[in-house]
């Protein structure tokens, strides 16, 4: 990395205004979650346009599975990036070669034997996600193109991105999640209509679409190579960092798996109410998601400015990022709501046009957007943590929210309320953890308070 490159990565970390330097890595990387979320609802669109509520639910039914690869991108990508940028905050430029270098290839070591392990169990694991006789099919040729096939690019894409995002290129991070998510919007509709490869079509879209993202990635890379640390040499593996990555990277990895698991439980739950509710909750889930990956996005920005100014002991800066960042999430989530509980009715039919299905789901989604709010600001405390690498409280949040709390209540409230029960269980469990994570947020930033008092009297 030459001087310049340096001075323009200092000017962003330690003094760009705040707003500008958080909308300079926050707004591409929104963006590419935006994006991100088209090309995954492509694949509910798209299907949902044969007018068949068995392929949408089988859909349904592996995405939580599918989800389990962005865990992996998250233990292995956001894990090293957080790393990354508190190494560039403490000017230590030398070991950054080997976070990188693990994160991708250790990511794509263990995803290979997730891919393996998902085909050889296919079956039991179809029948616990809830796969009937009717959708059986449908769901075993989604999962063997999108996870088996698709899973080992469907990480790498993901590890890259956060790895460039690290060093604040997010815009080429984000162009990489776009160019991936135009690909399968154009791919979509190619493969299942015309190829009339139906569901199969769909995941075989998703997954060439993965591997172009990963392609450009690559590309980037030897183009910004004398501007960047990161390495993509084995030849730099090393397990001598895996604690640091792991202890930041698996408290996302626990929020991605922990809320596929609830999904997962719901899905199978639902099941024993017939092929439509799966569909309907699947769809809806995927719309309800667009507003939480909007907050990731605006989360995923700004973790290297939180890691690179607590590295520095910049904490005063860190403080004004993260309540900026506040202001932004509950502004957007507000948004959400109202636009959600106004078109309920046209935006279900506009994704599967069979009329049983899409009624149903615009009554889930006007009870599901009630829990955004509430969500995105544990989300952003949790990465706020995760940034620090304070990643154990962190990944303590994330089990009371997603494991302790709310799988029990998932199958509590389905006893007690039945399906429309579940729908509401988000809701509940955010409003009991939300003192919890504004208890340590506050109390996290009192002790780095007294920390900066006592640096000063010395």
């Amino acid at each position: 990395m030459d001087a310049m490159e340096e001075d323009a990565e200092k000017y962003l970390f330690e003094k760009m205004p705040v707003p500008k330097a958080v909308a300079t890595l926050a707004l591409p990387t929104i963006i590419s979650q935006i994006v991100t979320m088209i090309y995954n609802l492509a694949d509910t669109f798209f299907v949902g346009q044969i007018g068949d509520p068995l392929m949408v639910a089988a859909v349904s039914l592996v995405s939580p599975w599918f989800n389990l690869l962005t865990a992996l991108g998250n233990l292995f990508g956001l894990g090293g990036s957080s790393l990354i940028s508190r190494m560039l905050g403490a000017q230590n430029h030398k070991d950054i070669k080997y976070v990188s270098v693990f994160s991708i290839w250790g990511g794509a070591a263990v995803t290979l034997l997730f891919s393996l392990g998902t085909w050889s169990a296919r079956v039991p694991l179809l029948n616990f996600l809830g796969a009937s006789p009717d959708t059986y099919g449908y769901a075993e040729d989604y999962l063997l193109w999108v996870v088996v096939l698709g899973g080992m690019p469907t990480m790498l894409s993901l590890a890259l991105g956060h790895l460039l995002r690290s060093e604040g290129h997010a815009k080429q991070a984000s162009a990489g999640m776009m160019f991936g998510g135009i690909l399968n919007v154009v791919l979509d509709p190619v493969f299942i209509f015309i190829f009339h490869l139906d569901v199969a079509g769909a995941a075989i879209a998703t997954a060439l679409s993965n591997t172009a993202s990963v392609v450009f990635f690559v590309v980037q890379y030897i183009r910004l190579k004398d501007k960047t640390a990161v390495s993509l040499n084995p030849r730099h593996f090393t397990f001598r960092f895996v604690r640091p990555i792991f202890s930041v990277g698996l408290a996302s990895a626990l929020a991605t798996a922990l809320g596929n698991a609830s999904n997962m439980v719901m899905v199978h739950l639902a099941s024993g109410y017939g092929d439509i509710p799966v569909a309907a909750y699947g769809v809806v889930k995927r719309i309800d998601q667009f507003p939480l990956n909007v907050s990731m996005g605006l989360c995923q920005g700004f973790m290297p400015l939180v890691g690179y100014n607590f590295a520095a002991k910049n904490y005063g800066r860190m403080r004004k990022i993260s309540t900026f960042s506040w202001k932004v999430a509950l502004m957007m989530s507000a948004c959400f709501i109202a636009f959600f509980a106004a078109f309920a009715p046209q935006i279900l039919h506009l994704f599967i046009p069979e009329t049983q299905t899409s009624t149903l789901g615009a009554s889930f989604l006007r009870i599901a957007c009630l829990a955004v709010p509430l969500t995105s600001v544990n989300f952003l405390i949790s990465y706020t943590l995760q940034a620090m690498g304070k990643g154990v409280q962190s990944a303590i949040l994330t089990s009371c929210r997603q494991g302790l709390l709310n799988i029990p209540l998932l199958i509590v409230m389905n006893l007690i309320f039945g399906l429309y029960g579940m729908i509401w269980t988000q809701l509940v469990v955010e409003i009991v953890m939300l003192p919890v994570s504004l208890g340590l947020y506050f109390y996290t930033f009192r002790r780095l308070k007294v920390e900066e008092k006592r640096s000063i009297n010395l």
